[in-house]
């Protein structure tokens, strides 16, 4: 048996391991990505000497793929956690603590946005559970106005969008509350009488552990693990046509080769997918076309130990502050210093905008410095620097993006699957949870 997975990103290599996993070591897997390395949206560099994630760097804990992976790959051990430092909100032009008891930014109690808004806001928190609430079982309003109109606009601006930002480079009015806060949207379809019940009923009771979890020498150690253990065959270019053969594919590479498969697996970004698949499943092409992406940009930095930054993981910039900068993870005090260096993160680019692709590296680095100086009132020299440019890479999750993925994944034909982040969830679990399904579709619909 031969199979072909089309993209080298986490989900490609995630199924490549689930497919040796299931048709065992004799079977041919080739997998198609003309990348410099494989990974996709995982990056590892060492910047001032120590090893740091410059794309995704966590993955949240109480989804269980992850560890699961970890588990199935040897490197439970790897597993590590932040320090328990917390993150800042800057918004009106000053930081402010993040309110505790949030689901992605959405409060669970007036009170605790007190420092953040204004009292007229505190006030119309507080008297939602009054108001009459509408909401229809399975409804997917956009996270901005459902929150917007319970809570009030200052809610969304400056808490509920400094999150969706950070996960999507989007603002809460493009992404539905189903994908946003999706235990909060159950809670509704339940029947919560408010906003406000909804996000309490979803709240973990008792003291909160870790919502995130990172790996020890980065996720590089990951994608090494999964390249070794699915034994699977690299070919660094881009596929460019697929066409049926049969029961099975033929896959053509942008050097003419045609590669035969009994199953193929396309693991690529929706635009991607979309020009691949127009001519053998319309119907999903017509769908990946409906998603829209948006493109963002990392600047890593090592400033030399000591640098006088707060005791805090990070900062959340609420929507309409001046600065470039969309949120700063202060590395060295999220995870723990390494060497005699600070490290921090500063992320650029929302959805519509151009910044990841037409802004220079100098001027990345001077926003990156000013943004600084601006929020923490300190002159960084930095030791080292790395940036990397993730364009088209961050899918956004409008209103109804359900429905959208089923008819997706209903226009495939056999022998066809997908797996991406623009499916089931934007972060690593998603990915890897996805990559599953499209092993078990594959493997069901090719007759194994």
């Amino acid at each position: 048996m031969s199979y072909c997975v089309v993209g080298g990103g986490i989900s490609g290599l995630v199924a490549a391991l689930r497919l040796r996993r299931a048709v065992g070591p004799d079977a041919t897997i080739t997998v198609f990505d003309p990348a410099d390395r494989l990974g996709g949206i995982l990056r590892t560099e060492r910047v001032g000497g120590q090893t740091m994630d410059i794309g995704a760097e966590a993955f949240v804990v109480r989804r269980p793929e992850v560890p699961a992976l970890l588990a199935d790959l040897g490197l439970a051990g790897r597993r590590i956690s932040p320090t328990g430092t917390r993150p800042l909100i800057y918004a009106d032009a000053r930081l402010h603590p993040l309110p505790a008891g949030t689901v992605n930014g959405i409060p669970s109690a007036a009170e605790t946005m007190t420092d953040l808004v204004d009292a007229a806001t505190v006030a119309h928190m507080g008297a939602e559970p009054t108001r009459p609430l509408s909401w229809t079982a399975g409804a997917d309003p956009s996270a901005g106005d459902f929150v917007g109109d319970r809570f009030g606009a200052q809610v969304v601006a400056r808490s509920v969008d400094p999150m969706l930002s950070g996960v999507y480079a989007g603002a809460a009015g493009g992404i539905g509350l189903r994908s946003a806060v999706p235990a909060v949207a159950a809670a509704l379809d339940r029947g919560a009488p408010n906003l406000t019940e909804a996000v309490r009923a979803v709240l973990p009771p008792g003291p909160a552990g870790p919502v995130f979890g990172a790996v020890e020498g980065g996720y590089q150690v990951v994608l090494d693990a999964l390249i070794a253990q699915s034994g699977l065959r690299w070919q660094p270019t881009a596929v460019v046509e697929l066409q049926r053969d049969g029961g099975g594919w033929n896959v053509y590479d942008d050097e003419g080769a045609c590669w035969p498969a009994d199953g193929v697996i396309l693991a690529l970004p929706a635009p991607r997918l979309a020009t691949l698949t127009a001519g053998v499943a319309p119907r999903t092409a017509a769908a990946a076309r409906r998603i829209e992406v948006a493109s963002s940009v990392v600047v890593a930095l090592a400033a030399p130990g000591g640098t006088p930054l707060p005791q805090n993981s990070g900062v959340l910039v609420a929507t309409g502050e001046r600065l470039h900068a969309k949120a700063i993870t202060l590395s060295s005090r999220k995870w723990g210093p390494r060497g005699n260096v600070e490290l921090m993160r500063l992320s650029f680019g929302r959805c519509g905008d151009t910044i990841a692709r037409d802004t220079s590296d100098d001027v990345l680095l001077d926003w990156s410095l000013e943004d600084l100086r601006t929020v923490f009132g300190i002159d960084v020299a930095p030791v080292d620097v790395r940036m990397h440019r993730w364009l088209d890479a961050m899918p956004q999750y409008a209103p109804g993006h359900g429905g959208l993925v089923a008819e997706l994944r209903a226009g495939l034909p056999p022998g066809l699957a997908v797996a991406g982040n623009f499916l089931d969830g934007i972060g690593v679990p998603a990915c890897a949870a996805a990559a599953g399904l499209a092993v078990e579709s594959l493997l069901g619909r090719v007759g194994r």
